[in-house]
């Protein structure tokens, strides 16, 4: 790339020049991310690629020479099923071995992997297989039933084996079985920077969620973000909690780690306090990247006479996901006896807004702040117009795409609409749609959403795919969807049903809603309180006024 590099403000010369060679080493045609994932790393590697638990009592560890004998074997198998690069291949799977090796197979070839998180129910998976036009999805036993073969429309689905011998539904190709027989040679794919390695979907507050294509390049914002945003060192023990079926999860536990040769634990385990302490104490975590929520869930659980004999290992938290409570800084600083750093991302961008970890960069913490710009972007408060505001002044966050040479979203995928609505003053800020401010110094404060996206337990969730569900159920006339506050988990769901004529409020139809929400579209987003109304609050051209009832 010719344009001129600019680390970001506050950083040392040599620190800059790290910064410059790391945006600039995933440029041009001949990026291979099979390569730059695994191979690199095989004769380097002094550790553990990654580590996988399925309860505090099992652990196995796998090294980048495992990895790299496990995804050029799938690779080989879906080389044989067609997979072409460019193509969409979708996981359906939890924390684990099979979709490491799945989205490094899907990698070497030049193809798109299209994340799909295991709490989504049948509606929210057809819709994402439908719209990013996926070939192949790879799953398990334990979420193939949630993939209904009439509404899809895949030429193979490859299912990972379970207990008791169980091969899979019929005409599924069986994962391991089918890995272990392939001899068949691959040919690697390189990609361009500019070609899309990944496709992830986000939610939005009217129409269905919008596919983001996530360039080769990104790859340089990754890097950064793991050396200089969280300051992953060689001697770390590394665990970020998030699902890969999310894109902190997907970008920071698997991909960050993969790319720079690190080891990263997946506990594929239900939340627990208990067991995630456990996992902290007995693997002596250093590195912890999580949720605000997670925070949250610790703080309220955890006596605070055990500070001082945690035996912790922790060098440093962040937490991205919703902004972080100050008090929570002090419930760290005590009992876990680190400054917990606050960050901030979008699945369009990656991590733009950051407490920046690395000590060469490290800034004083300010409470509510997310931090000033992650190196490569320059964060922006603009007004209506899309003008730049002074310090001090409430608008919204943006960023200069014309000064940030991390910025890699080429806009939603078969969405020129929705990527217009990004864009304003001819293109050069992109809108995030976080409310906030900026300080004199640069730190950004976020106030809030100036669109309806909810902000739940570190999940953003888009009310248009729950109204819909809901609408489904035949006692709903009409339903609207909002987040209301709450102190453990941001924001709750809530919904404000109108029933047809002929149906009575109940507890047991509110429940029978909810459970319609779980098992059609996913298992977080379920609306946890439910208010019959007599009407919506509405303009007079007919749009419901949400923000009414959020006030209300």
């Amino acid at each position: 790339m010719t344009e001129k590099r600019q680390a970001g403000a506050g950083s040392s010369k040599e620190t800059d020049k790290k910064i410059i060679e790391i945006l600039n080493k995933y440029e041009g045609t001949n990026v291979d991310l099979g390569y730059l994932l695994c191979d690199q790393h095989i004769d380097s590697a002094e550790k553990s690629a990654l580590i996988y638990k399925e309860s505090v009592d099992s652990e196995i560890s796998y090294t980048y020479a495992d990895l790299r004998a496990y995804s050029t074997k799938f690779a080989a198998v879906l080389s044989d099923l067609g997979v072409r690069k460019g193509d969409r291949v979708a996981t359906l799977l939890p924390k684990s071995l099979e979709l490491v090796i799945a989205a490094l197979s899907i990698w070497r070839l030049g193809a798109v992997h299209v994340p799909l998180f295991t709490a989504f129910g049948p509606e929210a998976i057809d819709y994402r297989l439908r719209n990013s036009e996926t070939s192949i999805l790879i799953t398990d036993n334990n979420n193939r039933n949630k993939v209904e073969s009439k509404l899809t429309h895949l030429s193979n689905i490859i299912e990972v084996e379970g207990a008791n011998n169980y091969k899979g539904q019929s005409g599924d190709i069986p994962f391991w079985a089918s890995l272990e027989r392939a001899t068949k040679e691959f040919q690697v794919v390189k990609v361009a920077a500019e070609d899309p390695f990944i496709l992830i979907y986000t939610s939005g507050t009217t129409g269905e969620p919008k596919g983001v294509e996530i360039l080769a390049k990104s790859l340089a914002q990754i890097e950064v973000y793991m050396r200089f945003g969280l300051d992953l060192r060689k001697e770390d023990v590394y665990w970020n909690m998030a699902d890969p079926g999310w894109a902190y999860g997907l970008f920071y536990a698997i991909v960050g780690p993969l790319l720079i040769g690190h080891s990263t634990i997946l506990f594929n385990a239900p939340f627990d306090v208990d067991n995630a302490l456990y996992v902290l104490k007995n693997l002596k975590v250093s590195n912890l990247a999580t949720s605000p929520t997670v925070f949250r869930v610790m703080k309220s659980k955890v006596d605070r006479s055990e500070s001082g004999e945690n035996q912790l290992s922790l060098r440093v938290a962040s937490c991205a996901g919703e902004p972080l409570n100050p008090e929570i800084l002090s419930w760290g600083q005590e009992y876990l006896g680190v400054s917990i750093r606050d960050q901030y991302g979008q699945t369009e961008l990656g991590m733009v807004v950051t407490n920046l970890q690395s000590p060469e960069l490290q800034r004083p913490l300010k409470p509510g702040s997310a931090g000033p710009s992650m190196p490569g972007f320059r964060a922006v408060i603009v007004n209506d117009l899309g003008d730049e505001l002074a310090p001090g002044n409430e608008g919204e966050l943006a960023i200069d795409t014309h000064n940030s040479p991390s910025f890699a979203f080429n806009g939603y995928y078969k969405n020129p609409k929705k990527t217009k609505e990004r864009f304003t003053n001819n293109g050069r800020y992109y809108l995030t749609g976080d409310a906030g401010s900026q300080d004199a110094e640069g730190y950004i404060f976020l106030s809030g959403r100036n669109d309806d996206v909810i902000t739940s337990s570190g999940y953003r969730i888009g009310p248009y795919e729950i109204e819909n569900i809901l609408m489904g159920q035949e006692a709903v006339g009409e339903v609207a969807v909002v987040g209301i506050p709450n102190q453990l988990r941001g924001e709750i769901v809530k919904a404000f049903v109108v029933l047809k004529a002929g149906f009575t409020p109940s507890e047991s139809l509110a429940e029978e809603m909810r459970h319609l929400v779980k098992e059609r579209l996913s298992a977080h987003v379920y609306p946890r309180e439910i208010e019959f109304v007599e009407e919506l609050p509405k303009t007079p051209s007919g749009k419901i006024q949400r923000f009414m009832l959020r006030n209300q």
